[in-house]
């Protein structure tokens, strides 16, 4: 309910309140004429009628008087104006024609203004429309919709829609069907729809090095066996992904054997220090941020594995890559300390994983799928190499078949994607430009064109999982978990959570005894806030200061609130 106040002298006011039901989507206008705060029953409005738009009801101004039927929004303005024009009696003789145009273009304006929310809820009615096909949810509810402005009386309606990602694949798609949708109100006379993307940022920056913390996706293309083509897989996925809008570096994590500076061709071939932040500035090659030991003017290591280990973290925590959406990681062959530091420094968004047809090269993958499955690192495609060639009309498997379908089946990787027998691919991962960039309109262009929209909404769903997985819920005071890749749901205490920690704060570590008691914990203790670490843990921040990692799989083994439908409803 809305009050405004339409003065015409000193003396003289017009009270209108303005409002809308919930059962209704017309506006109900009640006004009351004053004079010197006496109510004046001398004004009063004539029957009228005017195309449908309005009806006023004669009555006395003592009375209230409601305005309904606005069958048609679009012309709130004009009808209040039109009204007086058409010649119905407004006013009687207490209220000169001056003044009673006055009383109208007054509640013109103040219909106007709750007009134009009734027309932002007519956009955004029209634009959840749109359904997001990798969240299964409207782009309203999904937060996309940013800067709505709408001008009932000139029709025109303006927005961005912010997306998860620059690279989104269907970004043209959302842009087209927004402005159909909009452009489809009968009010609506122009649609402008800007395209951003949210800032580059991880869904746990908190627990991060500074140089990650402006990086969105982190993803390890991993073979955990050499000679499979895993770094040609790495530089073109990154290329096309740069080509799809986004902003990329590329990690070549081998020390032993770095393939980047072969495989593509940057002018600075050295990377540089800045003396003053003491943290390295990457090369770049056509817009992607690139880091690898072999930029560093030392060729190949020979080191000690804790020392390579040393190494690989000073390159990846001290590089200044700027906001980022996605870092390939080229991971070096093996599931050795070197991975697990990778996979234990960096929260890795997503993995790939390169094979080729042999079942040699099968029993090494499936090694590191294990490795992934463990760190609670989600394997989102599987990439198999020299699967094929054609000749005479015919395709030749040369290196046999299955490794790749074995790989998708026994593990649940859900995408599986094949890559032919190319001389041109070889080539280019020798002449330092990669494939994608020399034949961007090519077969393997194409695959790895696939590869890059596959990963772009796998990420997008896992952050989506992740940053939801585990919330509190003030009106239930529980909170919510359901676990990233796992349908169920359900409901703890927080002082069920709280009591359950098993860090050295709660737990003697030597001899497992229990030094938080259970009366330490109050009933009605609530958390502070709940953050994501990666995808394995959530780190709960509680009133007493303590910071709480609680990892998926403990909060499934804990005591379930029961009855929760029951609870929601009181």
């Amino acid at each position: 309910m809305q009050l405004l106040h339409a003065p015409f002298s000193s003396t003289r006011a017009l009270h209108c309140s303005i409002s809308q039901s919930k059962e209704s989507e017309f506006l109900s206008i009640q006004c009351l004429y004053v004079e010197n705060s006496i109510l004046q029953s001398e004004a009063k409005i004539s029957s009228c009628t005017h195309v449908g738009y309005v009806h006023v009801a004669g009555k006395s101004l003592l009375e209230p008087v409601t305005a309904t039927s606005f069958t048609s929004k679009r012309h709130l303005r004009r009808a209040w104006y039109s009204y007086k024009d058409s010649g119905c009696s407004s006013v009687t003789p207490r209220a000169a024609p001056s003044q009673a145009a006055t009383w109208f273009v007054d509640i013109t304006a103040a219909v106007s203004e709750v007009a134009s929310g009734i027309a932002e809820i007519d956009v955004l009615k029209a634009l959840s429309q749109i359904i997001d096909p990798d969240f299964g949810t409207d782009i309203v509810s999904c937060g996309f919709v940013k800067d709505l402005k709408v001008s009932k009386e000139s029709g025109e309606v303006s927005f961005r829609l912010e997306l998860t990602t620059p690279a989104c694949p269907v970004k043209d798609m959302f842009e087209q069907k927004a402005h159909e949708v909009v452009a489809a109100l009968p009010w609506v006379e122009t649609v402008k729809v800007t395209m951003s993307a949210q800032p580059a940022r991880p869904v746990f920056a908190g627990e991060l090095p500074a140089g990650l913390q402006t990086i969105s996706n982190v993803v390890a293309v991993s073979s955990c066996k050499g000679g499979v083509g895993k770094s040609t897989v790495a530089v073109n996925l990154a290329y096309t992904l740069a080509g799809m809008g986004a902003r990329v570096g590329i990690f070549d994590a081998d020390v032993y054997g770095p393939s980047l500076p072969t495989m593509v061709s940057p002018e600075n071939r050295l990377l540089e220090m800045n003396p003053e932040k003491r943290t390295i500035i990457p090369t770049e090659y056509m817009g992607i941020k690139l880091v690898s030991f072999g930029f560093a003017g030392q060729g190949r290591a020979i080191m000690r594995g804790p020392m390579v280990s040393g190494v690989i973290n000073q390159l990846l925590t001290t590089t200044e890559w700027g906001e980022l959406d996605y870092l390939v990681i080229d991971m070096p062959p093996g599931t050795g300390d070197i991975q697990l530091t990778l996979c234990q420094v960096v929260p890795l968004t997503a993995a790939v994983i390169v094979t080729t047809p042999q079942k040699l090269a099968f029993i090494d993958v499936a090694k590191g799928v294990r490795m992934f499955s463990k760190l609670k690192v989600p394997c989102v495609a599987v990439v198999e190499n020299m699967c094929h060639f054609d000749a005479d009309g015919k395709r030749y498997y040369p290196f046999g078949r299955g490794s790749g379908s074995q790989v998708v089946q026994e593990f649940g990787i859900p995408h599986l994607f094949e890559l032919p027998i190319r001389p041109t691919l070889s080539a280019s991962g020798d002449s330092g430009i990669p494939e994608v960039v020399a034949d961007p309109q090519g077969e393997v262009a194409r695959a790895f064109q696939d590869l890059g929209v596959c990963v772009v909404q796998q990420c997008a769903k896992i952050r989506q999982q992740v940053s939801t997985a585990v919330t509190y819920d003030k009106s239930m005071k529980a909170i919510r978990v359901k676990v990233p890749e796992s349908d169920e749901e359900f409901f703890l205490h927080p002082a069920t959570v709280r009591r359950n920690d098993r860090s050295a704060e709660s737990v003697d570590e030597w001899t497992g005894e229990q030094k938080l008691q259970y009366a330490d914990i109050p009933e009605d203790i609530e958390p502070e806030e709940i953050r994501p670490m990666g995808n394995y843990a959530v780190s709960i921040t509680w009133p007493d200061g303590f910071s709480q990692i609680a990892p998926y799989d403990q909060l499934q083994m804990m005591e379930r609130l029961v009855d929760v439908p029951q609870l929601l409803h009181q």
